[in-house]
């Protein structure tokens, strides 16, 4: 790289640095490096695809007039290199969108783990396969779990995808495959991170200017283990980051694990090319708990919290929670605080007593006509109103209410719910979310809720 080329560049972001604000500047245009300058063809070194695909979005109008305002006709093609951590180039990575002619093969650097102090896994030292219950219900979904955990570098399941309902032990189940590997190398680099947490932090980093170091961390990472992906669905720009990290992970041997409530041809909300990579190693679904699954949850639960439980008293609430794993364990919880406070003997009234409070036992089973129609009687409406495109206040909230019940008692899924009200399945789980959410704090919407779901045992 000779000198003459270096003062060019120097010149070009002294142009660019002028009309920008120094935050932008220093995020997007500090990072680059000046690599050649032969025969009208400039290389760039930057530090990631990811990086490179930002600012041509961002700045390609920007950097393309600067560069031929400083190089001048003689300018005919930028490439770009991605730099290692040591800002050493690699191969090229591909032709710029200046000039349309063939592109060049992508090749990305090879993973360099960041240096640096210890960081948290974020992993939930209770969360073992040690404390994780198993049956037919989800055998094979910890058989592989225990096959990633023992040889992480395995190509065949990467990445895993476990998806199933809320409550089943999906996150127990990806935390213990992190928390295995950690026992068996404790200096992985195995990190647990929800979602929105990912989410979170791209937003902060892209608003602070540490975009960088956001990606460069992430790709560092051995072990990468996202809970809830369903929750990046429509973030295009969070999707777009995590594509890219994906890649490099993925293309370097890194195992990544997910985790979803839905499986991946109903992820609506999610760009094509994330979809596709989604499903290049193993999908396995959690199923609802199964009777034998749900008696070994409770008597590991009571045994963990030194809590005898009858046998008949455990058959009576393994029988009648039927849908979540958490429920179980609060149950046991529950039961374990009313017999010490109150002194009394584990029975099956008491039992009967803490679940009135905690599930509404399955006396019958409930289909989506009797979900509408008990929601339409309570509501004093006509049930065919919440059929129609209608957006009043009191049919729309009449139909979320129907969403809600419908997934909750009824067991279907989100697309089937959708399906019979004519709306996809992002509106269906945006009303069961935010049922959910408000029955925190909603008197009256839990008084609704719980008024209408005795009428279905009535």
């Amino acid at each position: 790289m000779n000198t003459d080329h270096t003062q060019l560049w120097e010149e070009c972001l002294r142009v660019i640095r002028d009309v920008i604000s120094p935050e932008q500047f220093d995020a997007w245009f500090q990072p680059i490096r000046p690599i050649s300058y032969e025969d009208g063809a400039l290389t760039l070194g930057v530090p990631s695809e990811f990086f490179v695909e930002q600012l041509e979005k961002q700045y390609i109008r920007l950097l393309s007039s600067a560069i031929r305002r400083v190089y001048g006709q003689e300018f005919k093609r930028l490439f770009y290199y991605t730099l290692t951590v040591q800002n050493r180039p690699d191969t090229a990575v591909r032709e710029a969108g200046l000039q349309a002619s063939p592109a060049t093969k992508t090749i990305l650097a090879p993973a360099q783990p960041a240096a640096g102090p210890a960081f948290s896994s974020n992993l939930n030292p209770v969360n073992t396969f040690e404390n994780y219950c198993g049956s037919s219900s989800n055998k094979i979904a910890r058989a592989i779990g225990e096959s990633i955990a023992k040889d992480p570098k395995c190509k065949t399941f990467n990445p895993l995808f476990v998806f199933g309902p809320t409550g089943v032990g999906k996150t127990h189940l990806i935390q213990a495959i992190g928390i295995k590997i950690l026992e068996n190398n404790p200096d992985a680099r195995v990190l647990y991170v929800s979602a929105r947490q990912f989410e979170s932090q791209f937003t902060t980093a892209t608003r602070t200017g540490k975009i960088n170091e956001f990606i460069n961390f992430y790709q560092s990472i051995g072990t990468l283990i996202v809970d809830d992906i369903q929750d990046l669905m429509n973030k295009e720009a969070t999707q777009n980051s995590f594509f890219h990290i994906f890649n490099h992970l993925h293309q370097n041997q890194r195992q990544i694990i997910l985790s979803s409530d839905i499986c991946p041809a109903q992820l609506n909300g999610m760009t094509a090319r994330l979809l596709s990579r989604f499903k290049w190693g193993m999908t396995v679904e959690l199923e609802k708990p199964d009777l034998d699954l749900r008696r070994a949850v409770l008597r590991l639960r009571s045994e963990q919290d030194g809590l005898s439980i009858p046998d008949d008293v455990l058959d009576y609430i393994a029988e009648n929670v039927t849908d979540s794993v958490r429920e179980l364990e609060g149950i046991v919880a529950t039961l374990l605080a009313q017999a010490l406070t109150l002194r009394r003997d584990i029975t099956v009234d008491l039992a009967r007593h803490v679940m009135a409070n905690v599930v509404r036992l399955q006396k019958r089973s409930i289909n989506f006509e009797m979900v509408t129609q008990g929601v339409a009687d309570h509501f004093n409406i006509d049930p065919d109103r919440i059929f129609t495109k209608s957006r009043k206040r009191d049919i729309s909230d009449a139909r979320q209410m129907v969403m809600y019940l419908a997934k909750k008692h009824a067991g279907m899924s989100l697309t089937a719910i959708g399906t019979r009200l004519s709306r996809d399945h992002s509106t269906v789980l945006y009303a069961c979310r935010n049922i959910e959410e408000r029955l925190n704090f909603d008197k009256k919407l839990l008084a609704d809720v719980n008024a209408i779901e005795k009428a279905f045992h009535e």
